[in-house]
Order: C-alpha cells, then sequence, then structure tokens
C-alpha cells in the first residue's frame, strides 16, 4: 500500500505509550517540564508494550541453541519465533532468510562481506553513512556514487544510465534508502527495483528510517534484501536486521568465524581443522545471539501491526502538516528538500534559521523549552553538504562543529517523531521557534568539546 493510500484511511489513532513519555527535565531558566522527544529518527524512545514484554522473558532468560535445560529451550523457541514473527511483518518470500545484527549498520556491513568477487555497487551520495560507506572495505569491489536526484523520476534516470553503461557486464547491487533520514523524503524503491533488475542489478533497501513509519514487504517492493535497525522501531538494546535473498549469504564465508555459524569441526591428520558451516542464518550468527534484543524487535513489528498502519501513517500525516504550515508561519525558517513540497515525507524534517548557528539554536531548545532534537550533519555528510551549499550560515553564540580546511562550517538542525508523539511536542516545538527566532536565547551558550552548551549564568 502506498503512503498517499495509507494516509487516506483517516482512521487516525492516538500516540502509542513509549517509555519517558512522563520523564520531567530542569530548565535553566527555572522550573521542570516533561521532555519532548522529537529526535526519533536517531532513537526512537521504546514501546511500553516491548518493554513489559521484555520484562516478562527476563526471568526465563537462558542459553540458545545448545541447551538441554527448559530456560534454554524456551529462550531458543522464543528466539526463533522472533526471527518468524519479522519475516511475516517484512512480507518475507519462502527462499529469504532473516539474520540478526547489531544494527542496519552491521547488516550492510554483513552485505559487503559477502558480496561476489567483481561486484560493482551504485548508490547515491544522499545516503546515509551506514549504507554509503562499507563497500570501499572491499578491494575487489568498485563503488560509483551517483549524484543527488532533485525529483524521484530523475533518480530512476540517474540509475538506469549508470547500470546501463558498466563494463564488465557482471554482479551489480544497487543501494537506496527508504526514507531519507535528513529530509524524510520517500524515495521510489519499486520504481528503482524495477530498473536494477532490468539491468541485472539486485537492490537492498536502507529502511532504518521507512520501517518505523510505514509498512515495508520485501515482495510487493520487489527488493532483494532489506535492513533496518530496532532501536529505530521502538525496541530498546543493539539489535538489527538483514533480511532477503539467501545465495550470496549462504556461498560466501562466515561474517564471524566461530560457534554457531560452525555445523561441524573436526582435526585433520596434517594438524589442521575442516569446518563445515551452516547454510542457514546461523551463517553469519557466531557467538551467543542477541535474544532479547531480537525479542524486542519482534515485539515492536506485534504492537505496530496490532495497532494498525492505515491509523499510525494517517496520524503521523497530520503532525508533518501541522509541523510544516508552523514552520511556513517563520520566513527565517528554511527547510532542507531534494524532492519539493509536495514529496511524501515520514516524520523527519530538517532545517536551518537564519542569523542562528544550528548547534545554537538546538540547544535553546533543550536548554530552554525541554524539547530535545538533533543537529549536525547527521551521518550524511554529503548530503546534508549539498543541501546547504548556498544556505546563509551565522556563527551565532556557538559555533558549528569544525570544518575541513577550505570548507564551509554547516550544519542543520533535525526534528523527527512517530507513533509515540503527543500533539503537544509538535505544538511546544512550533512555539519555541516562533519565540527564539522573535525574541532570542533567554540564556548565555559556549562552546565546549564541540558542543554548545548553556553558560553557567545567563549573564
Amino acid at each position: 500500500m502506498s503512503v498517499s493510500a495509507v494516509a487516506a484511511d483517516r482512521s487516525v489513532c492516538a500516540p502509542l505509550p513509549v517509555l519517558g513519555r512522563d520523564v520531567l527535565v530542569p530548565l535553566v531558566t527555572g522550573g521542570e517540564v516533561d521532555y519532548a522527544a522529537l529526535d526519533y529518527a536517531a532513537s526512537a524512545p521504546a514501546l511500553q508494550r516491548v518493554w513489559d514484554d521484555v520484562a516478562a522473558y527476563a526471568p526465563y532468560y537462558g542459553s540458545v541453541h545448545r541447551g538441554a535445560g527448559y530456560l534454554s529451550q524456551l529462550s531458543t523457541d522464543l528466539f526463533e519465533n522472533s526471527r518468524r514473527t519479522i519475516e511475516e511483518f517484512l512480507g518475507c518470500r519462502t527462499e529469504d532468510q532473516v539474520v540478526f545484527t547489531r544494527s542496519t549498520t552491521d547488516s550492510l556491513n554483513l552485505l559487503a562481506a559477502v558480496l561476489p568477487e567483481n561486484t560493482r555497487v551504485f548508490v547515491f551520495e544522499t545516503e546515509h553513512h551506514a549504507s554509503l560507506l562499507p563497500w570501499e572495505q572491499r578491494p575487489d569491489v568498485s563503488v560509483t556514487y551517483l549524484n543527488a536526484p532533485r525529483t524521484p523520476q530523475q533518480a530512476v534516470d540517474t540509475l538506469e544510465k549508470a547500470l546501463a553503461a558498466r563494463e564488465p557486464y557482471g554482479p551489480a547491487l544497487v543501494c537506496v534508502t527508504g526514507a531519507s533520514n535528513v529530509t524524510g523524503e520517500l524515495w521510489p524503491v519499486r520504481e528503482l527495483a524495477a530498473a536494477a533488475h532490468a539491468h541485472g542489478a539486485r537492490i537492498v533497501l536502507d529502511a532504518a528510517q521507512l520501517v518505523p513509519h510505514h509498512p515495508v514487504d520485501l515482495g510487493e517492493l520487489d527488493v532483494d534484501w532489506v535492513a533496518f535497525s530496532g532501536h529505530k522501531l521502538y525496541a530498546p538494546f543493539g539489535a538489527g536486521v538483514l533480511a532477503g535473498r539467501a545465495d550470496w549469504l549462504r556461498d560466501a564465508a562466515p561474517y564471524l568465524a566461530g560457534g554457531g555459524a560452525s555445523r561441524k569441526v573436526s582435526r585433520r591428520s596434517d594438524g589442521g581443522v575442516d569446518v563445515e558451516w551452516h547454510t542457514t542464518a546461523a551463517r553469519h550468527e557466531a557467538g551467543s545471539p542477541n535474544v532479547i534484543g531480537a525479542y524486542a524487535i519482534a515485539s515492536a513489528c506485534r504492537a505496530l501491526t496490532e495497532a494498525g498502519f492505515e491509523g499510525l501513517v494517517a496520524r503521523e500525516q497530520e503532525l508533518i502538516a501541522r509541523l510544516r504550515a508552523g514552520l511556513a508561519e517563520v520566513p527565517e525558517v528554511t527547510v532542507l528538500s531534494l524532492f519539493g513540497d509536495d514529496a511524501a515525507r515520514v516524520g523527519v524534517l530538517s532545517f536551518v534559521v537564519e542569523g542562528w548557528n544550528s548547534s545554537h539554536f538546538a540547544a535553546a531548545l533543550s536548554a530552554e523549552y525541554g524539547i530535545g532534537v538533533r543537529d549536525g550533519l547527521f551521518c550524511a555528510h554529503p548530503l546534508v553538504r549539498t543541501l546547504l551549499g548556498s544556505a546563509p550560515q551565522d556563527p551565532g553564540e556557538c559555533g558549528a562543529p569544525d570544518a575541513a580546511p577550505g570548507e564551509k562550517s554547516l550544519n542543520a538542525i533535525r526534528v523527527s517523531f512517530g507513533a509515540g508523539t503527543p500533539d503537544e511536542h509538535v505544538e511546544r516545538f512550533l512555539e519555541a521557534v516562533k519565540e527564539l527566532v522573535t525574541n532570542g536565547a533567554r540564556w548565555n551558550y559556549r562552546t565546549e568539546d564541540g558542543r554548545c552548551v548553556p553558560a553557567r549564568s545567563a549573564d
């Protein structure tokens, strides 16, 4: 189902209960306020449902796969059932595998490690570093970086042209984001997948910013793999997923060598060892697995499915519309975008404020209003630098992070939200932006260890 179709369903639901929703934080101006977490794109707060599920399982924690005891058997069942829950959540095909990893970054590095020799990788410069950087770690893999497109159709045309021109014709992989971690804009994944397959290439979807906001179905999107992180999907702890085609995973050497990845190890007469590796997902899951992390992801998948993505997306689209309308009322604010105002997007938006350094503005939002946002380049440096290339910058009281020699010091502010965000937090954010632009900060700030922080007093 497309985002527009989902958003058209007006059965808007209430925000889902998340941890930290009642946490009070101090303000430099005095008093306390409940914390407005508007940095979901970095790490979303854990759903209360997920936390409760994990807490209920914790007393039954045991070793996985190799224990004869009851708790070990129960933990093994829970771990493998979590894999099946995620398979269903992602619409995995019969031959697909779900491999548990540490994060999206780990998932994409795993995929980079199993690429056939002499694979050509095609990746837009707009990607998060997790999907931009892993490929060059392989000296036998070549990477083509594609310029930032300015429309979804231009993205498809750029990819088709690059794939058609590749020489020699061999294994190829396209890596693309589902939703930008900078602008929140949705990419034409299905069309890019069709272009990749038409030219004999495979495609991996970085769904870190897509899967918390919208249904992701491998079959419907026709992608070969999808990667995402639990901590973006309202699940605590360090776990991630790489799901998709099994053949390259099965044919490559294990990502890590050790117990769990091996089926049989025997001594040879010459003193060495022979190893028979698993051909299932276990091949790349050596060591004791993060059972709680896997279970937390599965719990989040169930919670979102049961809540109904239609209502969640509809509510998020209303918050996006309110946020964009409110920022449009402030002439000093420039919202960053690749595809323009009409582009479909999730609850992620970045902007700059005329007369303010973004670090200073974000620090004031936190210290004076109890609002948590992100500032910087968001681990997508080429994209943000492209978007800010001609934007005016003012150093303000606190400077931006140091730029490379000869480069302009640039950074932006990112606000992001999701299923647990109350309407009030978005309204408070908009009021705070207007007050800061109109009246300025009420406190003094200084640069400390590369960050803008409140000074010890307002004077």
